[in-house]
């Protein structure tokens, strides 16, 4: 099943509420990157951000946390009404430790990977995770190009993780979305892809079309 999830890193801080509603009829979740200026070089959304979204929307809340040390917060991003939780398998806290500590809190566990990480390395943890997070440019700033060397990631981890989750993030468009697809994606993010168009609703509702006619 196709999934669209719009990145609010590309939403205007000024209409947040005005935007979400706009384009969640459309929508299977929210992108919600956490930056924490360390793990990468911004400083994005935090606890309190995902605390009112919950209360502002019903759609799935899918926190990607960039930060170095997530087991310090994964508790608190989980009271604060996250749905989905993904941790990076880069960051220094050990990733089956944080993965544990997301299901405990009865929320679903996901694990990210850079373009440049080997999906060995999240070889074992593929079983005990609900999502693959696969970044197709390096994270950290919104409307970046995508880096075409993540690609041949997509279909090794399909591979690894069956009919679990596949998600990608990073460069994606309307033009570029089935190539994702086709290579065995099935939850696609979108920041500027869909914001950053001049019609939100329509770039959504173009993006969802273009994937599922690839699926």
């Amino acid at each position: 099943m196709i999934k669209i999830s719009p990145s609010l890193l590309a939403a205007d801080a000024t209409k947040m509420g005005e935007e979400v509603k706009k384009i969640e009829p459309y929508a299977d979740m929210l992108h919600v990157d956490v930056m924490d200026g360390h793990f990468v070089p911004n400083i994005s959304f935090g606890i309190p951000f995902v605390a009112d979204m919950s209360k502002a929307t019903d759609i799935t809340l899918d926190v990607h946390l960039m930060i170095e040390h997530p087991l310090s917060y994964i508790e608190k991003f989980a009271k604060a009404g996250s749905d989905i939780i993904t941790v990076h398998i880069e960051a220094p806290d050990n990733a089956a430790e944080c993965i544990r500590l997301i299901k405990s809190l009865g929320k679903k566990a996901g694990i990210a990977l850079n373009p440049n990480t080997d999906p060995k390395d999240i070889a074992h943890l593929v079983d005990s995770v609900d999502m693959v997070l696969q970044m197709t440019v390096f994270p950290g700033f919104g409307g970046q190009s995508m880096v075409r060397q993540a690609l041949d990631n997509i279909k090794v981890i399909r591979d690894m993780i069956g009919e679990k989750d596949l998600q990608v993030d990073g460069g994606i468009y309307v033009e570029n979305c089935h190539e994702l697809v086709a290579l065995g994606a099935n939850v696609i993010v979108s920041g500027t892809g869909i914001f950053g168009q001049k019609d939100s609703v329509a770039a959504i509702k173009a993006l969802k079309q273009r994937c599922m006619a690839e699926a």
